[in-house]
């Protein structure tokens, strides 16, 4: 495999078919999961992965009332490339999909899904949490990790000659374990090395999301401005967390678009819904702070696929751009939610 340098790949953003002009990437969902296996070690090993998913029963999986392992994993290419195309037609024309090591990543699958679609992939690179990461990560150290990650970038990620285009998702819990604040370090190197934006997945602590600011401040040479901090909707829920987050400098991602039910399996929260997001969104606006934010969906359950009775990749472009325009969002300021601040983050520096 031919290693690509930093010259290689600077002013261009990186899909799993290859560089591409920055320009070409549209509208754009920052935060999916396309083929994906996020079901813990001790969900795997349940001989009971529950019933088929129907429209009968999709409600009752997502509301936590019917168990279903199986709903927490997809290796369809075909289901996932049918489902990618309606984002399409929607408007939609690039996904960053983030299913990290520990999560089954599968990148010459992402490849045959773009090339069936046409649609841009940019997938991420590095570990998710500490529970999801081999024993033989434990003891290794940053530079490790960094090289790892720098591989993946400019080779090929796990044992493909398929590039990865942004680093992350890196899992962190809360508290935050040595593992992962390894991990984390690792990415950051291997984020100065690279010039590649830097996603990450925080603990489900309120508090949490301002350590890794914090920790990304203190490290040598780190830039916030392309430091994407994931799944802000179900981590913070005032608005003086929310603006104290974004005033470090970081990128606030909105990702969990589409979920509209108070209910949230993995801690005891009262989800947002859309509208509420939006709320958020504008007093992120209000304080100046446009330039740092992005949405999607985060996709990682069957049921919210289309043909499980879910709203699908499509639902931002088909239904929250819309909501976005009657709450009177400008044309520029949904741009640089869904176009801009993308581009500029995918772009290698």
């Amino acid at each position: 495999m031919t290693r690509l340098s930093r010259a290689d790949r600077r002013g261009k953003a990186q899909t799993v078919l290859g560089l591409i002009d920055p320009q070409a990437l549209g509208p754009t969902l920052m935060h999916e999961h396309l083929l994906w296996d996020i079901r813990t070690p001790a969900m795997r090993a349940d001989p009971d992965q529950g019933p088929e998913i129907t429209l009968c029963n999709c409600f009752a999986i997502n509301y936590g009332r019917r168990k279903a392992p199986a709903n927490y994993r997809l290796t369809c290419e075909t289901t996932a490339a049918e489902e990618l195309r309606l984002a399409a037609a929607a408007g939609g024309r690039t996904v960053v999909e983030l299913t990290v090591g520990g999560l089954d990543p599968r990148p010459n699958g992402l490849a045959a899904v773009a090339r069936d679609t046409g649609m841009n992939i940019v997938m991420g690179s590095g570990h998710y949490v500490d529970e999801y990461q081999p024993d033989a990560n434990r003891g290794r150290s940053a530079d490790s990790f960094a090289s790892e990650m720098i591989d993946q970038i400019e080779l090929g990620a796990w044992n493909t000659d398929v590039r990865a285009g942004i680093l992350g998702e890196i899992g962190c819990q809360a508290p935050w374990t040595d593992l992962e604040k390894t991990v984390m370090a690792g990415a950051l190197e291997a984020m100065a090395h690279t010039g590649a934006a830097l996603n990450v997945h925080p603990g489900r602590h309120q508090d949490q999301p301002q350590e890794v600011a914090d920790f990304v401040r203190a490290h040598p040479g780190a830039e916030p401005a392309r430091v994407i901090i994931s799944h802000i909707d179900r981590t913070i829920f005032d608005q003086d967390r929310l603006l104290r987050l974004a005033d470090s400098g970081v990128v606030i991602e909105f990702d969990l678009f589409g979920q509209e039910q108070s209910y949230y399996a993995l801690s005891d929260i009262d989800m947002p819904n859309d509208a509420v997001r939006l709320r958020l969104i504008r007093a992120l606006i209000g304080h100046g702070h446009l330039d740092r934010i992005v949405i999607s969906h985060d996709i990682c359950y069957r049921t919210r696929l289309t043909r499980f009775g879910g709203h699908g990749y499509a639902h931002i472009f088909a239904n929250v751009v819309p909501m976005m325009q009657a709450r009177g969002f400008s044309a520029a300021e949904i741009d640089a939610i869904t176009v801009a601040n993308p581009r500029r983050l995918l772009t290698f520096v």
